[in-house]
């Protein structure tokens, strides 16, 4: 990071703050150089920053002063050229950072940042493992109470309950949850829609737990739905199932992504997959790397991303089956343990 000519970063935004810290907080501002690190909080977390950051300086301030202390710690520690985070700033902000830090040259450094959280540590994987199986245990418990009459709201809701239950933080993000035609909308929102026997259940989610995220989807009935929807399922699960065998560092989002979307389209489904493969997972849902069409960026071993197609039909339904993994030189090693059938 500090080869780029940049003597020290600025981070803003909760995602990297978490990343570089460790800790959750609302308010604050790290100020990372080669040899220091600085937390910059305010009264509130004043207390928890102390006492969780023990090899950074923690600084507490008034929020109306807190470009005024960055500035006279930058000047203490000597640096000139400033990353900041300009795909999270917004342009109120930037002004005022410019504005307080006139003396030293500001340089945008989003990129710089976020390429470094591609790459996980052994430790990275173990947390994003464990929000995995929270997640998992939590599906598993919900799946007796999903019964024909239920609605989409309520089985998001008992998700939510038994996920924070067994031990998650909170949501990696807003639970979907799609009954029959409902699932033919990738990101559908709970409904008070009730469930009909024979249609298909949609379920995508995750958990939060101690910084990282977990994602997966499953696809499931309770009855017999639509000959295409079942077919659909087939086509989807066999899509999969080649993307996880074939995908390996070396390759490209691009080359990734295209194991399953061609399989999907010599099935006769082009325009029904419309979303990538995959993305990249940790601190936030949705990171670096990306699994799609436009995406060149090199996979590397350590690098942990969702393999999701699938196939939505306007007005019948759809299906998507979703994996958490972690490229290998030789492959991928999978994350999610739940089983993928469609008929419960």
């Amino acid at each position: 990071m500090f080869s780029k000519k940049i003597d020290a970063y600025m981070i803003h935004s909760p995602a990297n703050r978490c990343y570089f810290s460790g800790i959750d907080t609302s308010f604050g501002v790290i100020v990372l150089t080669e040899k220091e690190k600085t937390f910059f909080t305010d009264f509130r977390y004043e207390s928890y920053a102390n006492k969780s950051l023990a090899d950074f300086n923690v600084v507490t301030v008034k929020p109306s002063e807190l470009y005024d202390a960055i500035a006279k710690e930058l000047k203490r520690l000597d640096a000139k050229t400033v990353g900041y985070e300009e795909s999270f700033l917004t342009v109120g902000e930037f002004k005022e950072v410019k504005s307080a830090l006139s003396d030293f040259t500001l340089k945008p450094s989003s990129d710089i940042l976020r390429d470094k959280r591609a790459v996980k540590t052994e430790e990275e994987i173990a947390k994003i493992e464990y929000s995995q199986r929270i997640a998992e245990k939590a599906l598993a418990k919900i799946i007796p109470l999903i019964k024909p009459g239920v609605t989409e709201r309520e089985v998001s809701a008992e998700l939510m309950f038994e996920m924070i239950r067994s031990g998650a933080d909170m949501l990696a993000f807003e639970n979907i949850v799609s009954f029959g035609e409902c699932a033919a909308d990738p990101h559908h929102k709970p409904s008070d829609k009730k469930l009909d026997k024979n249609e298909l259940i949609l379920i995508d989610f995750g958990a939060r737990t101690n910084g990282y995220c977990s994602d997966m989807t499953r696809t499931f009935t309770l009855g017999t739905p639509h000959d295409e929807l079942q077919a659909i399922h087939g086509i989807v699960l066999e899509a999969q199932a080649y993307a996880l065998k074939h995908i390996k560092a070396g390759m490209t989002g691009k080359e990734a992504d295209s194991l399953a979307r061609e399989y999907i389209r010599a099935n006769g489904y082009v325009k029904e997959f419309g979303h990538s493969l995959g993305h990249g997972v940790g601190v936030e849902i949705h990171e670096e790397p990306r699994l799609s069409e436009r995406s060149d960026t090199v996979l590397l071993p350590g690098m942990v991303v969702t393999v999701e197609p699938g196939i939505y039909i306007d007005g019948l339904g759809g299906v998507r089956i979703e994996d958490l993994v972690v490229v290998q030189e030789d492959g991928v090693r999978n994350l999610t343990n739940f089983n993928k059938n469609l008929y419960l």
